[in-house]
């Protein structure tokens, strides 16, 4: 059983039709507890705050769309993601109606140099439109088998 974080208590003071509007926002979302929704908000805020300062590594999603007829289109994209191979995870291709694809790409690295990627992406002439989302919470380091450590290559 995974050990509980430790919790400190907190006080808000809120204009009462904030606090309404954000009561709605805990029962349409679903939220167990207006302590978890503000959480939640707090957590994404600093995530942002992390990704545009550009020091901290984050994981994140970069996703396209775009005209899945278009090679040279598709090839460009590929060549990006080749040039920044230690960044780039892995991409996952959607087909959607009207001969257009979303791909979605997984990165991890330093914020800015993921913002510098994103960019690189989204503005190929044929991308219709593209948008990142990046979080500090981190893919784990690969582990090989020690059987693996004895394979010669």
């Amino acid at each position: 059983m995974a050990e509980r974080e430790q919790v400190d208590r907190i006080s808000l003071s809120l204009p009462a039709g904030l606090l309404e509007r954000f009561d709605m926002l805990v029962d349409e979302r679903g939220f167990d507890s207006r302590s978890q929704a503000v959480g939640e908000l707090i957590s994404r805020e600093l995530d942002r705050y992390s990704a545009s300062q550009g020091r901290q590594i984050m994981t994140g999603t970069i996703v396209l769309v775009y005209g899945h007829t278009n090679g040279d289109l598709k090839r460009r994209l590929a060549d990006i993601q080749y040039d920044h191979i230690a960044e780039v995870i892995g991409s996952l291709h959607i087909l959607l109606e009207k001969e257009h694809t979303m791909e979605v790409v997984i990165v991890q690295g330093k914020a800015n140099k993921l913002r510098k990627i994103a960019n690189e992406l989204i503005t190929c002439k044929g991308v219709t439109s593209g948008s990142m989302t990046l979080t500090s919470s981190l893919m784990p380091p690969v582990q090989y088998p020690a059987e693996v450590d004895d394979l010669t290559v």
